[in-house]
C-alpha cells in the first residue's frame, strides 16, 4: 500500500466534530485494509483531540482548522493545524485524572491511544500531530 493523505479544512462555528467523523469514513473507504481496533483507536484520539480544539480555542471569532490524515503501511497520522491564539500548552505524559473529576482527561486519553502526541507553534498557528502504528493482523 503507497502512503495517501487527505485533507480537510473546517471551521467552528459552524462545523463540529461531526465534519471529522464524516471525513474519516472517507479515509477508511479509501483504505479498507486499516484494521478495526487501530481505526478506532485512531479516531477516538482524532475526535478528542478536535473537540479539545473547538472547545478550548474557538473564541469569538471561532477557529479554522486544517486537517491532514495520512495512512500507510506504517500506520497513521494526522496533523491538526488550528488559527487559536497560542496556549501555553506543553505536553508530558498525563495521568488520567480522578475519577469524579470533571476535566483533564483528553490529553492522557490522546496519549493512551496513539504512539505519539505532539504539539508546536508554527507561522502562527497551533500544530498537533498523532502517529499510530498498525497492529498486526
Amino acid at each position: 500500500m503507497t502512503e495517501e493523505r487527505k485533507n480537510l479544512v473546517f471551521s467552528s462555528p459552524p462545523d463540529d466534530v461531526d465534519a471529522v467523523h464524516a471525513f474519516l469514513e472517507t479515509v477508511w473507504e479509501a483504505n479498507p485494509e486499516v484494521g478495526e481496533f487501530d481505526r478506532m483507536a485512531f479516531e477516538t484520539a482524532l475526535i478528542e483531540l478536535a473537540s479539545n480544539v473547538i472547545q478550548h480555542a474557538s473564541g469569538d471569532s471561532g477557529v479554522t482548522c486544517v486537517l491532514t490524515v495520512s495512512a500507510g503501511d506504517d500506520g497513521l497520522t494526522a496533523s491538526l493545524a488550528d488559527t487559536a491564539d497560542a496556549g501555553g500548552i506543553v505536553l508530558m505524559n498525563r495521568e488520567m485524572p480522578e475519577e469524579l473529576a470533571e476535566s483533564g482527561r483528553g490529553i492522557a486519553l490522546i496519549q493512551a491511544l496513539v504512539d505519539d502526541l505532539r504539539y508546536e507553534r508554527r507561522d502562527e498557528r497551533n500544530v498537533w500531530t498523532i502517529t499510530r502504528g498498525r497492529s498486526a493482523d
